[in-house]
């Protein structure tokens, strides 16, 4: 095996360059839903259950967190968990593999949070159109979060059906039998 490719986004685009394209995604995202819920729905928004929607905010980072894990459940072995804390109260969760995995395990491990909580949150909005508000915040939230899974995904798009996908210290690398070059 060889390296096809190394992937580092946050090196590739820099840090604040990917908070700002984060929040433009969700800010884009957060009017788009919420005009489309409104164009839907004519029912009265409603402010109660304020304290629900703060709690769900909070769990959706460790909610995207999980959803990255379960589709590797199967090499749990293989995968270290870190927790640091960023600005000494926010923790941030880490999910490091110490093992290559397939290209296709690796693109629906990205791809998971994303469809499993936007599915979610689509859905309860349309079955509580009173508070389309609040889950229009919490989709464009984790729409946000989820860029660089979105960016990694299109990375990892061209490169060739029998690669492994490789986490080291300076991001992604692409392996592939030395007969695909």
């Amino acid at each position: 095996m060889h390296c096809w490719k190394s992937i580092n986004v946050k090196k590739q685009y820099g840090l604040d360059r990917l908070y700002l394209m984060s929040a433009l995604i969700a800010l884009g995202v957060f009017m788009t839903f919420y005009i489309v819920l409104n164009i839907l729905y004519s029912n009265p928004l409603s402010d109660k259950n304020f304290l629900l929607f703060i709690g769900a905010i909070l769990a959706i980072y460790p909610l995207h967190k999980l959803f990255h894990f379960l589709p590797l459940i199967g090499c749990r072995r293989s995968i270290r968990v870190i927790i640091k804390k960023q600005l000494k109260v926010v923790p941030m969760i880490s999910l490091h593999i110490t093992e290559p995995v397939a290209k296709i395990r690796f693109i629906l491990t990205l791809l998971s949070p994303f469809l499993a909580i936007n599915t979610a949150i689509i859905i309860s909005s349309m079955m509580m159109p009173a508070y389309s508000h609040y889950f229009a915040m919490l989709l464009a939230y984790h729409c946000g979060l989820c860029l660089t899974d979105l960016i990694y995904i299109r990375n990892l798009a061209h490169s060739p059906k029998d690669a492994l996908i490789e986490e080291t210290d300076n991001g992604f690398e692409i392996l592939v039998p030395e007969a695909v070059v």
